[in-house]
């Protein structure tokens, strides 16, 4: 529990948003504690971005959406991977960090030129950044499943459930945000620039912005739709870049444990 708590503070939190203690109750499900990403100094640290599934739409939209605008942040802005998380309700997070905290406002512009130009049907408040949100892993208070970090490859398989039936290890947990880096500030001041509308034309989109950058973590969209009980088809990207340590790791935060057992074969006559 200690080192997700520590790669919590080390991505997202603002200095003194929440004592350890009270976010150890938090991911253990004894209390569910929303806390903002922007601190008392004003100052926004990291950003949530949320794919709800919307009414009428495909089981897998929101998933493919986020996977969009993943890739673009990755492939067009430079930005490094970001977390991704299932809500335990009805949504998908991306979770984006910042090196150096900037100012509320800007953290709220940014967030919405990148809605203009690639999710605008959905509804951001005007505060946004400023608004609690529960960390994951924690305890939907509606639905009583597990918020958690997944891994990107595995994404699609929460498109009908979002939410996982027990709590998941903190090991596991703590393993999808050890390798993470965070947008430092020349990244993100670039960012800004890009999505800046020209005077009173139309919102810039990242797709006129040249893919100059490799993605670090390829998120896949459903194509076509897998379950999780369907074995991955030969050109999918649910298992087949996967490397084992992922495979592990996504069971573990599912609640199983995995045991390899050695298949002898048959003695011979």
């Amino acid at each position: 529990m200690d080192k997700l708590i520590a790669e919590l503070m080390r991505l997202y939190l603002p200095a003194g948003a929440l004592a350890p203690e009270l976010l150890a109750q938090h991911l253990q499900g004894e209390q569910n504690v929303p806390v903002s990403l922007t601190g008392s100094d004003g100052l926004t640290r990291a950003m949530m971005i949320p794919f709800r599934k919307a009414k009428g739409a495909q089981d897998d939209a929101h998933w493919n959406q986020l996977c969009e605008v993943a890739n673009a942040l990755q492939e067009r802005l430079g930005f490094p991977a970001p977390a991704v998380s299932i809500s335990g309700g009805d949504a998908y997070y991306l979770w984006l960090s910042l090196a150096t905290p900037v100012p509320s406002e800007q953290a709220q512009a940014f967030l919405e030129r990148l809605r203009d130009a690639y999710f605008p049907d959905t509804e951001l408040a005007p505060d946004h950044v400023l608004a609690p949100v529960a960390l994951p892993p924690c305890l939907h208070p509606r639905t009583g499943r597990w918020a958690a970090f997944i891994h990107p490859g595995m994404g699609v398989s929460f498109a009908d459930e979002p939410g996982l039936e027990m709590m998941p290890p903190s090991g596991g947990q703590a393993g999808f945000l050890e390798g993470l880096e965070s947008i430092d500030e020349a990244q993100f001041t670039n960012a800004l620039a890009l999505l800046q509308p020209e005077g009173d034309g139309p919102q810039a989109s990242l797709a006129l912005v040249p893919a100059l950058h490799t993605p670090e973590v390829e998120f896949a969209p459903a194509h076509p739709p897998v379950s999780r009980t369907s074995p991955a088809p030969a050109d999918g990207l649910l298992l087949k870049d996967a490397t084992l340590e992922d495979i592990v790791r996504h069971l573990h935060a599912l609640g199983i444990e995995p045991t390899f057992r050695h298949v002898l074969p048959p003695a011979r006559r």
